[in-house]
């Protein structure tokens, strides 16, 4: 056996421990909720109509219901009338289970709201982020001016500090400020990412400063240069960035539970999945797998189409 199987074994079983809980998720979004438990029903399940049991209790016939139905069934006794009513019901509660789980997904909660504000969040994390972070990058990378090097020693400082180690000082400091419960609190912590800053200074240490040299011989000033010169070129670094970024706080579920805690008006994605599973009883996995699934979905589906540009931005190629 060559040297290469061995290195296509590995990443095949890489591969398949990355991707064994994403087919768990989806196919436990298609199953009802006697497949999950039992293990069985393949891939998509067998879509067998099954009965939503909180649709059939919340629709229980009552009295009122009963002696409301007594000219359809006529010469029944009460009983009778009842089990009519609850056939119907249970009738009208009938689904395949994948219409269950998804329906579910966005009728316990209000899981259209919890992605909106997810974008909100994420988008305007991002932009604020490339404010800040592209002139400071282009000043660490094509400036010379007293003390560079320890700022930029600072910023790779930075990168070390975790996000719990400074969570209680912010939370502090916004609870004193009236911001909790805020969109501000979920955004203006993360407005300045150090990781940004970093990697934009990388990718602009390989721009040549011949053509830094001709805006500048153009008139154009040192702001002017950032944003018409080395924001186009930049486009590779700044996908991979968005990626980093939106996936982190898309995903973030430490934050958003610390300085969001009276409003669900504001819960993002993680924290409406939360929210999800708090109202559900511990047999309700499909319809929470059908939340993950769709949580999840716009991140894959933007790094699909943003693929090569990202692996560009990575590998920092700079100008060609």
């Amino acid at each position: 056996m060559t040297r290469d199987w061995w290195k296509h074994m590995v990443l095949i079983l890489g591969t398949i421990i990355v991707l064994a809980p994403f087919y768990m998720m989806v196919s436990y979004s298609f199953k009802s909720p006697g497949e999950i438990d039992r293990g069985e029903g393949g891939f998509f399940g067998r879509q067998e109509m099954m009965i939503d049991p909180r649709c059939v209790a919340l629709r229980q016939p009552d009295r009122a219901d009963i002696e409301a139905a007594r000219a359809r069934f006529a010469g029944q006794d009460d009983a009778s009338v009842q089990a009519s009513l609850l056939a119907e019901t249970e009738a009208a509660c009938s689904m395949r289970p994948v219409v269950f789980n998804y329906s579910k997904a966005f009728t316990e909660a209000p899981l259209v709201r919890y992605l909106l504000n997810g974008v909100i969040v994420t988008v305007s994390i991002f932009l604020i982020q490339i404010v800040v972070a592209l002139p400071a990058a282009y000043a660490l990378a094509k400036l010379k001016f007293w003390g560079r090097d320890a700022v930029f020693g600072l910023v790779l400082f930075c990168l070390l500090i975790p996000v719990h180690a400074i969570a209680l000082p912010l939370y502090i400091g916004l609870a004193k400020l009236g911001l909790t419960n805020t969109y501000a609190a979920l955004v203006v912590p993360w407005t300045i990412s150090v990781f940004g800053i970093f990697l934009m200074r990388q990718f602009f240490m390989t721009v040549p400063d011949d053509l830094i040299d001709a805006a500048r011989m153009d008139g154009m000033s040192e702001l002017a240069i950032v944003w018409r010169v080395m924001l186009p070129t930049a486009i590779p670094a700044l996908l991979a960035f968005a990626i980093f970024s939106v996936v982190a706080h898309w995903n973030d579920y430490f934050w958003p539970r610390i300085v969001v805690t009276g409003n669900r008006d504001l819960f993002t994605p993680p924290l409406g999945l939360r929210e999800f599973k708090g109202d559900g009883d511990g047999s309700f996995f499909g319809p929470m797998m059908a939340t993950a699934t769709v949580i999840v979905t716009p991140l894959i589906v933007a790094f699909l189409l943003a693929q090569r540009r990202f692996i560009e931005g990575i590998t920092l190629s700079g100008m060609k």
